[in-house]
């Protein structure tokens, strides 16, 4: 199993707009056969970074949902919501290992 964790520097005055493209992820990451572990979205302190993950299978399950999303029309929805909202500056994407208790 791969977990994907995403770093996100957002824009804090766009939130709602934010929260909106988060949900749009939830139900397609398990649509290609990952499990979204939700985000994390700012309340005190810094008040433009955001966390979200999601794990797959592997590395290779993972590639073939990144593929795969370039033709799917509601992923499409979501890349150009994105866009056209600029509710995110940028993003940082670090793949994780998890270990869980025997």
């Amino acid at each position: 199993m791969i977990t994907c964790h995403l770093k996100y520097v957002i824009d804090a005055t766009k939130m709602a707009e934010f929260e909106q493209y988060c949900r749009m992820w939830l139900p397609l990451i398990k649509k290609f056969g990952g499990v979204h572990h939700g985000y994390l979205l700012p309340s005190e302190g810094a008040s433009n970074i955001a966390l979200g993950s999601f794990s797959f299978p592997s590395l290779a399950a993972y590639e073939q949902y990144r593929i795969s999303s370039l033709d799917d029309p509601e992923c499409q929805v979501a890349f150009r919501f994105s866009k056209e909202t600029r509710c995110f500056l940028s993003y940082e994407r670090t793949f994780f290992r998890p270990l869980f208790p025997e």
